[in-house]
């Protein structure tokens, strides 16, 4: 770590971090004994070989051999790096960063997003003004009146309006001492060929986009009426510091609360859906922003419920995008469902013609995942035809393989009934499968790691335990060392954890998994971690670690034994003294039977 204040801060966020409660907010957990065991995030797998156990403070995965604390497993399924892991969670815990010596350019950018958020702020207050307190929101008001959005939605989430004017936001800025530039790096105005600035929202109703957190980071505009041609119906802010599509779900701010209580979200397209269907009482909805729903956003929703129902428009577009956020899906190990709306109708359509109840009620009838894309395959194909009947299946064959066998049984019997094809047909195609990238359901994130076969030995099981004793005991070193020098260690990864945990009791310091997994290269991270996690079985730790101890003695022995036996041969062959490496030889041979 960088200075005392920062390992301070460190073990603060530590202290005050639950390893079960981070990790059960993105993986269903199951408690068996006392560990707790889920399907790994990190790649693909059916039978879970994931493992969390709370008194080490440590995770591991015995499929990709993914390991470590609460902050290395927020590194990875965040995609931050391991110190941004720990700024995360201390912000989550409300815990000050401390003072540190910031670079000219750190400060600069850290001012520059605080002014960002300070002008995103008024412009918000600026076109909520613009709707309820001048005549240039009339339109807006009538719109949003038009779509039964009552005051009180309005108010709450500060709904507003950009009047006609290719400079009203500018000047009334400019007037407050806010620069051109500024503006458009905020994405509230673009500037022309010529150099001129306006402003980007004009006699557009706005709603401002904010952060989980609830902090205005950029703005949707829905034109009024048709707008004119080539006008988009949906104007957006572009990307900015402070403002990533991709991270960044609408409403979440207002509805997490709810989502936790009814423990399952209900994601829609846009932000008048999910406006329109918090107004009316259902308050566990967000939008991904009309853009294709991302991992990230997946992730941010399963910080608060393990289950998302899916509510897209019924359209052509809508259905599409369905499957492909469904296919995200899989990479993340949340529980998916399709709501399907009545008669072909949007979101806010349905609940304004019936009513928050009768929207909840559609949950009881949502399809599950792969219900939905077979069913969608079979819309989208001519399967009265055999061409189309081979297609439909091709397209099948990626969604039965993510199902699991009772469900992969069931549809392979139903699709034997739909396409007309022999059940064994089907089988046979489902065994000769391969998983071809460009396939239209396979549209999904490659997993953040493969799943990785490691040979395992006796010898590498007995390092394992013995580092385990040595993190929970610095004192075994000198015993360990005595025995088998750290620097010939049998399994040669062994070493260097041990090396590295023999330099900090050198220094005087305890076992720190924090420090160890930020200093320690993946690979010895992982096996750490490994180490910390692994269930003995219950055995007496120090009889178990005397056994493991003989068994890397031998390990440590048998290679010296036949280097001074093949150098006393040699020497006898030369006609030289071969007599101490022989006796050496037989010395050791001695001692390695008698373990």
């Amino acid at each position: 770590m960088k200075s005392a204040a920062m390992d301070d801060f460190v073990a603060q966020v530590q202290a005050a971090s639950d390893i079960l409660s981070v990790v059960a907010s993105y993986v269903p957990l199951k408690r068996k004994g006392n560990r707790y065991w889920g399907c790994c995030p990190f790649h693909r797998e059916n039978t879970p070989s994931f493992s969390v156990v709370p008194s080490e403070g440590f995770f591991y995965c015995f499929g990709c051999h993914a390991g470590g604390n609460v902050f290395k497993f927020l590194s990875l399924i965040e995609n931050v790096s391991y110190f941004e892991a720990i700024k995360m969670q201390a912000e989550k815990l409300n815990i000050p960063l401390p003072e540190e010596e910031k670079s000219k350019q750190e400060v600069a950018r850290e001012q520059k997003i605080a002014d960002m958020r300070k002008v995103l702020e008024m412009a918000r207050d600026f076109f909520h003004s613009c709707l309820i307190n001048t005549d240039y929101g009339a339109p807006g008001l009538a719109y949003f009146a038009g779509r039964d959005i009552s005051r009180a939605t309005i108010e709450a989430f500060r709904l507003g309006f950009a009047p006609d004017s290719f400079q009203k936001l500018r000047d009334a800025f400019l007037r407050r001492g806010i620069k051109e530039e500024l503006l458009v790096e905020c994405g509230l105005a673009a500037t022309r060929r010529s150099g001129e600035v306006y402003d980007r929202f004009r006699h557009r109703v706005i709603i401002p986009i904010a952060d989980e957190r609830g902090r205005v980071v950029g703005f949707g505009g829905r034109v009024i009426g048709n707008g004119a041609p080539n006008q988009p119906k949906y104007l957006n802010s572009p990307e900015t510091l402070v403002f990533n599509k991709r991270r960044l779900l609408f409403g979440l701010d207002r509805s997490r609360r709810a989502i936790k209580e009814a423990g399952y979200a209900i994601l829609v397209e846009g932000y008048m859906d999910a406006i329109s269907l918090f107004g009316a009482g259902v308050e566990n909805v967000a939008a991904s922003l009309g853009t294709a729903f991302t991992v990230e956003q997946c992730r941010l929703l399963l910080r608060y419920a393990p289950e998302i129902y899916f509510c897209y428009d019924s359209d052509e577009a809508g259905q599409k995008a369905t499957v492909r956020a469904l296919s995200v899906i899989r990479e993340t190990g949340a529980e998916a469902r399709v709501l399907i709306v009545p008669e072909g109708k949007d979101p806010d359509e349905f609940v304004r013609k019936n009513g928050a109840e009768a929207f909840r009620n559609l949950t009881q009838t949502a399809l599950p995942l792969a219900e939905y894309q077979i069913r969608y395959v079979l819309q989208h194909h001519e399967v009265r035809t055999m061409e189309g009947k081979a297609r439909a299946l091709t397209a099948i064959l990626p969604v039965l393989r993510e199902c699991s066998a009772v469900e992969r049984s069931g549809y392979v019997s139903r699709l034997t009934r739909t396409l007309g094809v022999e059940e064994g047909i089907i089988w046979q195609e489902l065994r000769q499968y391969r998983s071809d990238p460009a396939d239209e359901l396979q549209t999904m994130r490659a997993p953040i790691r493969k799943l990785a076969r490691q040979a395992d030995n006796a010898v590498r099981r007995a390092g394992r335990i013995v580092i385990r004793q040595v993190w929970n005991d610095p004192g075994t070193l000198a015993h360990l060392s005595a025995l088998i020098p750290l620097a010939d260690f049998p399994y040669p990864l062994h070493g260097v954890i041990l090396r590295y945990l023999a330099e900090r009791a050198e220094r005087g310091d305890a076992s720190d998994d924090a420090a160890a997994l930020a200093e320690l290269d993946e690979a010895a991270a992982d096996e750490l971690s490994r180490a910390l996690v692994e269930d003995t079985g219950g055995e007496d730790s120090l009889k178990l670690y005397d056994d493991c101890l003989r068994v890397l003695r031998r390990a440590y022995l048998t290679p010296l034994y036949e280097e001074h036996r093949l150098r006393a041969d040699t020497l006898e062959k030369e006609g030289r003294d071969f007599w101490q490496e022989l006796a050496e030889s037989q010395r050791i041979r001695k001692e390695m039977d008698d373990l």
